[in-house]
């Protein structure tokens, strides 16, 4: 992104996404979601070697968009691939790359989150990119990886505004570390049930005694229903959900892209598995997965052991994998960090005017009174 450009975003943020500046994290505002410990950082980069970037486009009054990245390790990706797989719970959507990783069960690039109609520029982004890095001086085809969501109510997604060089900018910033949630990156233009959505991260970790594997979470919350929290059902409470007016089919559509890493060695097969379970936590914050939804996961593994490095991919190997008996606990955790992911990436995002009107933030104050109500 031009370093114009990323003043420009900095400067209007202050004055586009009005109200507090300060919010805290769901578990801070003291919400617990599930039985299982988050990691330290609570984070996805709490599973080591993965980096999130963000560019964040705030632009007037009508362009409130940008990207994420998700890299599943610093070295050469297309060489050193990881191991995913990937779900669909409703494909009202566009997610590129899809088909190659069903098949052969790898991932070769970064991750890139976007919208809907900045998916070209991104992949462009996301081959460019890999082309570039040493090593890959005979590389010929690159499968890019890139989700979307639609964010055209605060932006003008018409317009078109997101460029290969944004999406370049989060590739390169991507850092290890605490995660920016909220209106940031890809989240910057979104809206989850009713409120402001946006990036959201959350890790769950295994006792020793199961492996002490991470399992983390990052998601773009772009959907809806009737938002529960904890079990409380907010959306109910606050007179906020789909079908309030009985007119609103479609209150519910919108999109929701969940990225799940883990350090276990698990193979594609399972990967796709605990991609599925993600979903849980989607249908846990109230989502009922409506028609007009595009509902993705991906889920990859750092494990050293399960990388297909080009001596693997050689001659036969002998490779890691943690059998099906001990996947129950990972899929328990995808399922809270996922579910807390989302109420994170609205407990972060303050209101925002953008293109076609203004979305408040989540009111913290009255979320707690019902959540505590209900416990």
């Amino acid at each position: 992104m031009p370093f114009p450009t990323l003043v420009l975003a900095v400067l209007l943020s202050a004055t586009v996404s009005e109200g507090a500046t300060d919010r805290p994290r769901a578990r801070d505002a003291g919400v617990e979601i599930g039985i299982l410990a988050p990691g330290p950082l609570n984070a996805i980069t709490d599973v080591a070697g993965v980096t999130v970037g963000h560019a964040t486009l705030i632009e007037g009054n009508t362009i409130r968009t940008g990207v994420t990245a998700i890299l599943p390790h610093s070295g050469n990706l297309f060489q050193d691939k990881v191991p995913a797989g990937f779900a669909v719970a409703n494909g009202f959507g566009k997610f590129a790359g899809s088909t190659q990783i069903e098949e052969l069960g790898e991932i070769e690039t970064p991750i890139l989150l976007t919208n809907t109609l900045a998916v070209p520029e991104a992949m462009a982004a996301a081959i460019e990119w890999t082309l570039e890095q040493a090593g890959n001086g005979e590389v010929r085809s690159v499968n890019a990886v890139v989700g979307e969501t639609n964010d055209g109510f605060l932006n003008d997604i018409r317009a078109r505004r997101v460029a290969k060089a944004d999406a370049r900018a989060a590739i390169e910033a991507a850092r290890g570390g605490p995660v920016v949630e909220g209106a940031v990156g890809a989240g910057t233009g979104t809206v989850a049930f009713g409120w402001k959505g946006g990036i959201g991260t959350a890790s769950r970790r295994l006792p020793a005694s199961l492996g002490g594997w991470t399992v983390g979470v990052l998601v773009q919350s772009n959907y809806g229903g009737v938002l529960s929290v904890g079990g409380a059902e907010v959306g109910r409470a606050l007179g906020r959900h789909m079908l309030r007016d009985e007119l609103a089919a479609g209150s519910g559509d919108g999109s929701v892209v969940i990225v799940i890493a883990t350090d276990a060695p698990l193979s594609d097969r399972n990967l796709e598995r605990l991609a599925r379970r993600a979903f849980l936590g989607i249908a846990r914050t109230g989502s009922p997965i409506t028609n007009g939804s595009g509902d993705y996961a991906i889920a990859f593994s750092t494990h050293q052991d399960v990388r297909r490095t080009p001596a693997r991919r050689g001659a036969v190997a002998d490779v890691a994998e943690l059998p099906n008996d001990l996947t129950s606990p990972l899929f328990l955790a995808a399922m809270e960090a996922t579910e807390e992911a989302v109420l994170n990436s609205m407990f972060a995002a303050e209101p925002m005017s953008g293109h076609r009107g203004r979305i408040e933030a989540l009111p913290i104050a009255d979320v707690l009174r019902v959540y505590r109500a209900g416990r």
